[in-house]
């Protein structure tokens, strides 16, 4: 079978007695599953001590984990058991180290694949990574706040009226969007310090491409407004999105976790909740003031537009 391996980590400021008793009760891991969070309503049954959980869920599948070895505070070893959306067993552990702030935790897993999937190899690997990664930042936030600033609500299927917008599109890595989105829109605001007339304010962004195994993103910050201006910034472009249908959901919190939202929005898409309109490209709505709300309590609206 197509074997892969998936390694990511995260410095959390506790120790690592605490976070090891954390981890080792799975209890404690509806709070920052990242998969649990996108699908609230699958079935989760824990067993008595924490050691054993099992999970099904129309998009998540369904299985069961067990803690085989605990190595407090070092180690955690797991197996994992999927039974959907295919059948297989992984290796999957935990390793805690001493850091300068606390402790570096690593979430690794060996995984294989069915024969007749071998060329998921490359993006299955990415797909978990990410997940990982969600879960690695909310975990990092239950344990140093004692809890995680993302919620998800699901508006289903509304209406989207069309914008015309001024923007700036942009390639970069996906590790470094946040940088350079905020220059994006820096950008963006100072266009309209002067001309209050010309847009209504609203901030949003087109994500055109995602390459996550090459780790890139091409997106477009913009701002929708009224008419086009006839002179523009070196670098901005013009568009229009149009009026269409959108799978909505609202992400309240920080911006660090809008990939709750977004891996919800394709787990809906693959589990056929939904058909994606092709031609139409993805976009987030900021309904809430960059700088002038807190980051927990920024609200987001990801918009996947559909037939």
């Amino acid at each position: 079978m197509p074997v892969f391996y998936v390694g990511k980590s995260i410095d959390i400021k506790s120790s690592p007695g605490v976070v090891y008793a954390f981890l080792s009760d799975f209890n404690n891991w509806r709070s920052w599953s990242p998969w649990l969070i996108i699908e609230p309503d699958a079935k989760v049954k824990v067993t008595a001590g924490g050691k054993q959980y099992a999970w099904e869920g129309k998009r998540a599948g369904s299985g069961e984990m067990k803690i085989l070895k605990e190595n407090a505070p070092h180690r955690l070893d797991i197996v994992v058991t999927f039974l959907k959306p295919w059948k297989s067993t992984s290796a999957v552990w935990l390793e805690l180290k001493p850091s300068a702030t606390g402790t570096l935790v690593s979430w690794c897993m060996n995984g294989n694949l069915p024969f007749f999937l071998f060329f998921m190899k490359k993006i299955m690997t990415a797909y978990i990574g990410m997940d990982y990664k969600r879960g690695l930042t909310m975990l990092k936030d239950q344990l140093e706040t004692g809890s995680v600033p993302s919620a998800l609500t699901f508006q289903g299927i509304t209406s989207f009226g069309g914008c015309a917008y001024v923007g700036f599109r942009t390639s970069c890595s996906m590790d470094t969007m946040g940088d350079t989105m905020r220059q994006d829109f820096d950008k963006l605001f100072s266009l309209i310090n002067d001309k209050p007339d010309l847009t209504d304010s609203i901030p949003f962004s087109i994500y055109h491409k995602w390459d996550i195994v090459k780790n890139k993103v091409e997106y477009t910050a913009a701002l929708q407004v009224k008419s086009v201006p006839p002179v523009l910034p070196n670098g901005a472009v013009t568009g229009r999105v149009p009026a269409v249908k959108v799978n909505s959901i609202i992400h309240t919190g920080s911006y660090k976790h809008l990939g709750n939202a977004w891996s919800a929005q394709y787990s809906m898409q693959q589990a056929k909740v939904f058909k994606w309109k092709k031609g139409v490209d993805p976009f987030e709505t900021y309904l809430t003031t960059f700088r002038s709300t807190a980051e927990n309590e920024q609200v987001t609206e990801v918009q996947f537009p559909v037939v």
